[in-house]
């Protein structure tokens, strides 16, 4: 059985996702995220979730202001099966809903997989902030490894975005 043929549903967090959450960041080591000189805890965050009949099987927190909506995190248990992609195309709405012109990502350089993901689903490169995650490292978070994915340096956050008012 596939995951669309289940009750799979997006929704927004609710108080009784408290346990699972907790349990599905730290599954995904998401308790501490840092981008732009700060660390956060997206669960303090608003979120949407992939709900697998009663179990948290996805999890998309954001940032929302007048303005943009920015993404901290979004993580899957199951990729390539299009969880993402729905959660993101329901951020886009609610986002959409709060007047949000335009929604933001900040990724790290060796998250190619991220890349590829954002850039299909609209998303253009707007700013490299070079070395910033080496300062993370120092001064927020050291256990961030200096080899990232497909062994490549870790040391750049890119910023992306995705303009909504043209969509």
């Amino acid at each position: 059985m596939t995951w669309q043929s289940r009750r799979v549903k997006i929704r927004e967090r609710q108080p009784e996702d408290e346990r699972s959450l907790e349990a599905f960041v730290a599954r995904h080591q998401l308790r501490r995220v840092a981008r732009f000189g700060e660390l956060l805890d997206p669960l303090d965050y608003s979120a949407l979730v992939v709900d697998d009949n009663g179990r948290v099987a996805g999890l998309l927190t954001y940032i929302a202001d007048p303005e943009q909506c920015e993404i901290l995190s979004l993580h899957v248990d199951a990729q390539w099966l299009g969880m993402g992609t729905r959660l993101l195309a329901a951020l886009e709405e609610e986002a959409k809903g709060r007047g949000c012109n335009r929604l933001i990502v900040v990724t790290t350089n060796d998250n190619v997989d991220a890349l590829r993901f954002y850039q299909r689903r609209g998303f253009s490169l707007a700013a490299l902030h070079k070395g910033a995650v080496d300062k993370s490292r120092v001064l927020l978070k050291p256990e961030i490894p200096k080899l990232g994915e497909y062994g490549i340096p870790l040391r750049d956050e890119l910023e992306l975005h995705k303009d909504l008012s043209a969509h």
